[in-house]
């Protein structure tokens, strides 16, 4: 198998939501504490595309025959070797998140994705494969009616100590 080197640009991603969705790195049956991912649903002509190349896509039968299956691929979201660039946007503009700030993402109404993932080309024991790394990407948040309205209130209301209401 040759080596992927180029990087996959998906405009206007799909992320699956729950479980599949872990930017804060939290433990669960399956992942381990501090391993950050998330799921990006695919068209099944382009999984297998990238399954021909390499790349691990994954998919889930339908429950209901009538469903097609799902084709996905995680991403890791790793600050490591190669911090990624993930923004939030709203309409106040757009804010680098960082590894403290990225769990948010886990709980956010996501309206919009478009991200770059770049490819780790890897080999053990035989067996090789394209793992996914989020390189760039760009999540647009969903306002309510509301946002607009308080946009310009300050967030950072200073000590409990200084509220009179507490």
């Amino acid at each position: 198998m040759s080596k992927v080197n180029a990087c996959l640009s998906i405009e206007n991603a799909y992320l699956l939501p729950g479980s599949f969705r872990n930017f804060s790195g939290r433990e669960g049956k399956f992942n381990a504490a501090g391993t950050r991912t998330f799921c990006v649903k695919l068209e099944q002509d382009f999984a297998m595309k990238l399954k021909k190349d390499g790349w691990n896509v994954r998919s889930l039968e339908p429950r209901d025959p009538d469903d097609d299956t799902l084709y996905y691929i995680q991403v890791s979201v790793s600050y490591k070797n190669i911090p990624p660039k993930i923004y939030m946007i709203n309409s106040s503009g757009k804010v680098l998140l960082d590894e403290n700030t990225v769990g948010l993402l886990d709980s956010a109404d996501i309206e919009n994705v478009d991200l770059v993932i770049r490819p780790y080309n890897w080999e053990v024991n035989g067996k090789s494969g394209v793992k996914a790394y989020v390189k760039n990407m760009y999540v647009t948040i969903a306002e309510d009616e509301f946002a607009a309205k308080y946009r310009d209130v300050p967030e950072d209301i200073g000590d409990e100590e200084e509220l009179p209401f507490i």
